[in-house]
């Protein structure tokens, strides 16, 4: 199949440190499978990690940290596009133009809004007016207009690149509509211009919970760091958390919805071996959760070793990284262009001299 025949897919990741497995074993590894049926486009933002208080040194740290960490986890550069946004000209100029068709109330309804300005204090108002919801949450950092307008901004980054399909979790599918939605809009107004973005979801992906609280998907941004297994964790981290990991008061080892802990390590251990739950279930008959805990760390250490090494090499060559990024940003920029210059003509605006 030819690349200009290929689906195009597109997705992005905020720079916050470190991937845990769960980005890994129910993101990334799926990702890696699409390389060959799809136009992949793989992109670092770093335009959204500052709608928050953040580190500007931190920031570029991450953003490469991040690259190096895709590259280890099986995305080819050769055989798609890794691009930081910031590098790529169109994000911020289609976004203005979106914001433009987008009703204020449309973004002050986003669950992630509201989540994100009820830790800062506030709450959206039946007239998705802000209000303070307690004393002192006055002197808090205010709600910035970035947090409000930051699914313009996503949308704009599918809509700039014409995606097909987007792969999406649950926490973005409803800035996913409203990107589906803005496309839509624009194209009754101004005529066919944007192909409406499909969520994809992939035929297998595993759901990792958190180590302490299983009812939880495991999350980077926990609190309590043992519940999180980090890829680039060393051995001696990963096997500590994973021994620790809250189980029950039984000693079977079976797979059931009464059983989340058990039945996340089983999942963990699943995925990370290749073997199925019932072959590890019928496998440590007999055994305790000790063994099971042993096994799952012995998996997790083997698989994210040589993760660990290739991520050790890219991360000290900056120069393959910079190289990586440039051809993914000229890849980027050249469909960009082009979606931009139409999305430029439809709006009326006078064609740039050249």
């Amino acid at each position: 199949m030819s690349e200009a025949s290929k689906p195009v897919i597109l997705t992005c990741a905020q720079p916050t440190g470190q991937l845990t497995i769960g980005n890994y074993l129910g993101a990334i590894k799926n990702w890696a499978t699409m390389l060959d049926d799809y136009e992949c486009y793989f992109g670092v933002v770093d335009m959204h990690a500052i709608t928050v208080k953040y580190t500007p040194a931190d920031l570029r740290k991450n953003t490469l940290s991040c690259v190096a960490q895709y590259i280890a986890c099986g995305l080819d550069p050769a055989r798609s596009n890794i691009f930081i946004q910031s590098h790529v000209t169109g994000h911020t100029e289609l976004a203005w133009l979106l914001s433009c068709i987008t009703p204020i109330g449309d973004l002050q309804r986003m669950t992630q809004f509201k989540e994100k300005a009820a830790k800062l204090g506030f709450n959206v108002g039946e007239g998705n007016e802000l209000k303070f919801t307690h004393e002192g949450a006055r002197a808090q950092a205010s709600v910035n207009s970035g947090l409000l307008m930051y699914p313009v901004l996503m949308a704009a980054d599918i809509l700039l690149y014409n995606a097909d399909a987007v792969p999406v979790g649950n926490d973005q599918r409803q800035h996913l509509e409203l990107c589906r939605d803005l496309a839509q809009r624009f194209n009754h107004t101004y005529s066919e211009t944007f192909t409406i973005p499909e969520p994809f979801i992939p035929e297998a992906g595993a759901r990792i919970m958190s180590l302490q609280d299983p009812g939880r998907k495991m999350s980077k941004s926990d609190g309590n760091q043992s519940a999180t297994l980090f890829i680039l964790d060393e051995p001696g981290q990963l096997r500590k958390k994973i021994m620790s990991a809250v189980t029950d008061s039984e000693s079977e080892i079976v797979a059931r919805e009464d059983k989340p802990g058990v039945s996340n390590l089983l999942q963990i251990y699943s995925t990370m071996s290749g073997r199925s739950v019932a072959a590890i279930e019928e496998s440590l008959k007999g055994e305790g959760y000790g063994t099971l805990k042993k096994d799952v760390a012995d998996a997790v250490v083997a698989q994210l070793e040589p993760v660990q090494a290739t991520y050790k090499e890219l991360i000290a060559d900056k120069a393959y990284l910079e190289s990586v990024l440039k051809s993914g940003a000229e890849a980027a920029q050249k469909r960009a262009y082009k979606v931009l210059g139409k999305v430029y003509r439809k709006a009326g605006f006078v064609e740039r001299p050249r």
